[in-house]
């Protein structure tokens, strides 16, 4: 139950008022003007380990030899309590003798009883330390797993770069996979700080040269985190093919890159991305499907979304439609 939950309920007098406390999980105390306890729940009974009879009518900042006389909590319940309607998620850190170190977020709002308009304070208590010292622990495996797999990263991209090859097959595949291995690393270390700018992942991904020939248009997009290295792989591919049979291939060819947003089947919203080649070398419909299309076709389903590439005489083009 959500702090204005609570209050509304308790605001009316409603008799369920009292019982509904005491089944929170969450402790939850009533103070009255002097800050004397006049309702403290089983849950917080428990988690601060007191006795009823000990607290009520007791003041709260004298509770347990003064356990509950905190700097911040005091200046929350004395000073900010009276001027604002609620605070939410104020965060109390605080070494209790009878329980240790712990960290709460403290949700509090002043309560005028129905009968005779006194102002209470109903304050409720939110135990994070396990939910923090979990969060820390799992920021520390992500940092160890992502410097371990940049590590990996340059060891194998050191490898194929070393390996030595006479046969041109063999070099424009050493070449192309060092091109994706880039993209794949560059794409995880930007997916871990979450959501970036379509504009600026499109940049990063076809590359310099590339980038140089293009004309982007549309609205500030946000890729979310999951979609990021697909993405990017797509992007890859066509700067990749541009540059080695497309308009980035001769001079004054360049490149124009349009997006917009799209509400599609189930009202689902659609990036939907226009790349259209111009001035480039003629060009026609490859007679089979290479690994780069493939590539393209099978990221765009992984997403949820799909792809159309053309060959027109006038360039390349390919529309590729992005669930978000």
């Amino acid at each position: 139950m959500l702090l204005e939950d609570l209050y509304r309920l308790m605001k009316t007098g409603h008799v369920q008022a009292q019982g509904i406390v005491d089944t929170m999980t969450q402790p939850v105390v009533v103070l009255d003007q002097n800050f004397c306890v006049t309702t403290a729940n089983n849950a917080f009974i428990k988690a601060f380990e007191v006795a009823r009879d000990d607290i009520l009518s007791q003041n709260f900042f004298g509770l347990g030899n003064g356990q509950w006389d905190i700097p911040e909590l005091r200046r929350l319940i004395s000073s900010v309590i009276p001027r604002a309607a609620a605070v939410i998620g104020y965060e109390v850190k605080h070494d209790f003798p009878t329980i240790g170190q712990r960290t709460f977020l403290v949700d509090a709002r002043r309560l005028v009883h129905p009968d005779d308009n006194s102002p209470n304070i109903l304050v409720i208590f939110d135990d994070v330390t396990e939910r923090q010292r979990h969060d820390a622990e799992m920021d520390f495996v992500v940092a160890e797993m992502r410097h371990r797999l940049k590590n990996l990263s340059a060891i194998v991209q050191s490898i194929v770069n070393n390996t030595r090859t006479e046969d041109p097959a063999v070099a424009s595949f050493k070449e192309a996979l060092l091109g994706r291995l880039n993209t794949t690393f560059q794409a995880q270390e930007i997916a871990a700080g979450g959501a970036v700018d379509f504009e600026a992942l499109l940049r990063g991904a076809v590359g310099t040269m590339v980038s140089e020939r293009l004309e982007c248009s549309g609205p500030s997009v946000e890729i979310r985190g999951s979609n990021i290295l697909a993405v990017s792989m797509i992007l890859h591919e066509l700067g990749t093919n541009a540059l080695k049979h497309g308009a980035v291939s001769v001079p004054g060819g360049k490149i124009r890159v349009t997006w917009e947003l799209e509400v599609g089947p189930r009202d689902r919203t659609l990036l939907v991305c226009r790349w259209r080649e111009e001035a480039g070398p003629p060009i026609h419909e490859p007679v089979r499907k290479g690994y780069g299309t493939e590539l393209i076709e099978g990221l765009a389903a992984h997403m949820g979304g799909s792809v159309e590439l053309n060959y027109p005489p006038s360039g390349f083009t390919a529309t590729i439609k992005i669930p978000m």
